[in-house]
């Protein structure tokens, strides 16, 4: 089993949460569609964090390499990204999950609102989750990422820049980033502001 080595036992506590966060989203969009409400997300995709990446931010943020600090100091071992057409669709995902009275709300952050400096968009909440496993209750924590199709489509761009070494003209890539995610922030107005007019009729 991938990241076993690392994880241990606990891979299946992070595999569990995942499958459990998505099964539940699943059933309110099954709902969603057979009382004919449209269904805020267009994707779903999730991961356990590699055992490389792991031990590379426990290094970043001066933490011990620790199975410990990887499950309590390091939030996103287990992640889901939930990908919308819509700015507006992204806050109804966030309100879907915060329906969830059983999670517990660590941390969230609007980057929608308040975009980061180099641009980067989405909106980022941290659950613990309390994962029953043979009767026995297991908190498990869950970075959940919900964005537009467009502001991914920029991070993964901005992310493949970030981990790849020895690009020319760097400078120059970073501020075409910048003025393309601020265009992107711009379209997507723009195109909720459009399918709102045609619902309108």
């Amino acid at each position: 089993m991938e990241n076993a080595s690392f994880y241990k036992d606990s891979i299946v506590l992070l595999d569990g949460v995942i499958e459990e966060i998505i099964a539940r989203i699943n059933v309110i969009r099954k709902y969603k569609k057979v009382h004919n409400d449209r269904d805020p997300i267009e994707y779903i995709l999730s991961r356990v964090k590699s055992e490389k990446s792991m031990k590379e931010k426990l290094e970043r943020k001066g933490l011990e390499v620790t199975l410990d600090n990887a499950l309590h100091k390091i939030y996103d071992a287990a992640g889901i990204r939930i990908i919308c057409a819509y700015i507006d669709d992204v806050y109804a995902v966030v309100d879907m999950l915060k329906q969830f009275s059983d999670l517990k709300i660590l941390h969230e952050k609007d980057y929608i609102k308040n975009p980061k400096e180099n641009g980067y968009r989405s909106f980022h909440i941290v659950f613990e989750v309390p994962l029953d496993i043979g009767g026995k209750i297991h908190p498990v924590n869950i970075e959940i990422q919900i964005r537009t199709i467009a502001m991914d489509f920029w991070s993964n761009l901005e992310h493949q820049m970030k981990y790849k070494k020895d690009i020319n003209n760097q400078s120059m890539i970073v501020s075409e980033l910048k003025n393309c995610a601020d265009e992107i922030a711009s379209i997507d107005i723009k195109m909720q502001t459009i399918r709102k007019m045609i619902e309108k009729g």
